[in-house]
């Protein structure tokens, strides 16, 4: 039987949206049955959906992507998508972007203040955009000062937690980072959360076991967080955290800054962000010992109403994200305001491989503490590692780091192991290389085998649903002969500002665009 052309394209275009839907579910950390639930529909018929057998409306779609927090299925002007031609070689200077991670963590800090927060160069991302969609619906007042992006932060006397903005908390992962400052603005509340977590999952247990030393016990029923403090309860002892987590470590200092006692918390993060919070908590007037260690000494106020000016630092995973796209086009440019001391063994590991790069002399950042340097890359010819990499906490190579190794080792001759240890799946996404000309192996769910050196061809794509992955697979892109396409690029905007731009400033010929 012969089928149509128009047939076999619209049997083609299911199939991608199944695909795209069931990636987008599992990144979400959901089973079939529980995006069923929260659809109101069976778990057989999301299976038919994900095989690419279902029949959907717009009505569906558009409430698939509320579920799932995908721009790529939702209704309204419809998803942006770039359109790369390569290869290119890039060129000039740029500047590194503030950290993401830290104005997360700092617009969460912000609660604990009941004067004016005022943050320098926030960056003006998606999860920030989130961020300020709750805040604002708690009554929170804030404003963009400037074309800076500093950014005015003003409380309100009392929170009302019954008005928050369930659909924004629902679409950010930073939810859990209200649990240490609400603790001490209420003895009961309630928080949305996405992604299907459960209490007792690595996710969640690891902020229990910080938090229940301020007396907060949480229960997670039906997509909610049901808080309840104990106001008789204060640590009495050292809070020792079971996973040397950044969010379960900024969790236990918010939790420690409105404390009026002492608490020592160990086997702290000592990442980026967890050291600009501990930079604002201190010009809150909280007391720390032993920023940039494993052990946090903290005593904290019983209130904070201080008007404060804060600039959080550079990101070194902007900043590797650049180095990688100057390593993979073979390229000259001059990576300025790169935090140094979060770069140093990413840097090591690229020397090793043959990277040839120079570094200017060290000055301070903003914030007076941390230490700033320009890169300057030149074109190198680089070899596989003679050991795996692998990530580790601070001052290890950083673990959101690390995707981008894959890009670079598929430029360098042999062949390199990557062990993604802390996350379930994310490195299968690293096998969309394959499809641009890669020779990506997946050895289990933490281990990819990359066999270089590449020679890139342009391909169409629809974008990884994780972070990482998916810039990864634009930096190729530059370096791939001919044009490629790479769909749906939401997740992109929830971490970069401008990539794509910033990118092209630099010599890249990228264009963004939407489906008519």
């Amino acid at each position: 039987m012969t089928v149509s052309p128009l047939i076999e394209s619209d049997v083609d275009y299911k199939g991608r949206i199944g695909q795209l839907i069931r990636d987008a579910r599992k990144h979400r950390g959901l089973t079939q049955t529980q995006l069923a639930e929260r659809l109101g529909t069976s778990q057989s018929a999301i299976n038919r959906i994900e095989k690419g057998h279902q029949n959907l409306s717009l009505e569906m779609l558009a409430r698939i992507g509320t579920a799932l927090d995908s721009e790529i299925v939702a209704l309204g002007a419809g998803p942006t998508h770039l359109r790369v031609k390569g290869p290119t070689t890039l060129s000039g200077d740029i500047d590194v972007k503030t950290s993401k991670n830290a104005g997360v963590a700092l617009l969460c800090a912000s609660l604990l203040n009941r004067g004016r927060t005022t943050l320098r160069k926030v960056a003006r991302i998606e999860e920030v955009n989130r961020l300020l969609e709750v805040l604002g619906s708690l009554g929170v007042q804030t404003r963009w000062i400037n074309a800076e992006n500093d950014l005015e932060i003003v409380p309100p006397k009392a929170i009302d937690l019954s008005r928050i903005d369930e659909e924004a908390a629902r679409r950010t992962r930073s939810v859990l980072m209200f649990l240490g400052p609400l603790l001490h603005r209420a003895d009961s509340f309630e928080l949305p959360y996405a992604g299907g977590c459960n209490l007792g999952t690595r996710t969640v247990e690891p902020h229990m076991s910080a938090l229940r030393p301020f007396g907060l016990e949480v229960h997670a029923t039906d997509g909610w967080y049901h808080g309840r403090v104990d106001r008789k309860i204060v640590p009495g002892r050292p809070i020792v955290l079971t996973e040397r987590g950044d969010t379960v470590t900024e969790n236990a200092l918010m939790a420690a800054a409105l404390h009026p006692g002492t608490t020592v918390i160990r086997n702290a993060s000592s990442n980026y962000m967890v050291q600009d919070l501990c930079f604002y908590l201190q010009a809150l007037g909280v007391e720390i010992d032993g920023i940039g260690t494993t052990t946090l000494t903290v005593t904290g106020k019983k209130d904070i109403d201080v008007d404060v000016d804060y600039a959080p630092s550079e990101d070194p995973i902007e900043a590797m994200s650049l180095l990688a796209a100057a390593i993979v086009t073979k390229s000259e440019i001059t990576v300025r305001r790169a935090p140094i001391e979060f770069l140093e063994i990413e840097l090591a590991v690229l020397e090793e491989m043959g990277f040839r790069y120079e570094l200017s002399s060290e000055y301070l950042a903003a914030n007076e503490r941390t230490r700033l340097v320009d890169i300057r890359t030149f074109p190198s010819e680089l070899v596989a590692p003679r050991d795996k990499i692998h990530p580790m906490p601070f001052p290890g190579l950083n673990i959101d780091n690390l995707p981008f190794f894959a890009v670079i080792a598929a430029v360098a001759e042999g062949q390199t192991y990557l062990h993604d240890w802390v996350y379930d799946n994310r490195a299968i996404y690293l096998t969309e290389l394959n499809k641009l000309g890669g020779r990506v192996s997946l050895l289990d769910p933490h281990r990819v085998m990359i066999e270089g050196p590449t020679s890139w061809t342009g391909a169409e794509l629809i974008c990884p649903p994780a972070l990482r992955p998916a810039v990864v697979v634009l930096l190729a892109m530059l370096a791939s002969k001919g044009t490629s396409v790479l769909r749906s690029t939401y997740v992109i905007h929830r971490g970069y500002e401008d990539l794509a731009e910033r990118l092209s400033s630099l010599g890249a010929e990228i264009e963004t665009f939407r489906d008519i």
